[in-house]
């Protein structure tokens, strides 16, 4: 397995997750939505640094590091806070207009969890717990955009007909 092109492949998708929140964040109706998906944007520019970080590690002849994942995940997340001041009832009923964009989202994230965790399946030492780690940030991503989608997608059926 050559983890070097693994990371290289990620790191094109991490940019294109960061390319789609961006866009996605100036569309969005709700402020606060809009603000999560600049702050995923955030999140995914740190998932990229990470990457960055490896690929360089690997060209100085040395192996992957969790190292600063480790820093990163102790400075903090935003989807701990996103989950405690997003979640409510008039959030999510103005997000009714955005479900294929929160849809999207979820599937993003879910996409990249899965590519993270059959990558890891066949790394071996520092590689894989890199690539693990990337897939637990990457399931938590999926997790609120899934109670995002789903949340608001109950509000929505629950309204008159004609919203």
């Amino acid at each position: 397995m050559d983890i070097r092109k693994i990371y290289e492949y990620a790191l094109q998708r991490e940019y294109e997750g960061k390319r789609f929140f961006e866009e996605n964040a100036g569309r969005l109706k709700h402020a606060a939505a809009m603000s999560a998906f600049k702050a995923l944007a955030g999140e995914e520019q740190k998932h990229i640094e990470f990457i960055e970080h490896q690929i360089q590690l690997l060209g100085d002849g040395k192996f992957s590091s969790i190292e600063m994942g480790d820093t990163m995940e102790r400075a903090g997340f935003f989807t701990q806070r996103a989950q405690s001041e997003l979640l409510d009832q008039t959030v999510l009923e103005a997000m009714v207009p955005d479900l294929p964009v929160l849809r999207m989202a979820y599937l993003i994230e879910h996409d990249f969890a899965e590519f993270y965790e059959t990558a890891a399946h066949k790394a071996e030492g520092d590689a894989r717990s890199v690539l693990e780690m990337l897939a637990r940030w990457e399931r938590i991503h999926e997790k609120l955009f899934k109670e995002f989608h789903d949340t608001a997608f109950e509000q929505y059926a629950q309204m008159p007909w004609g919203g």
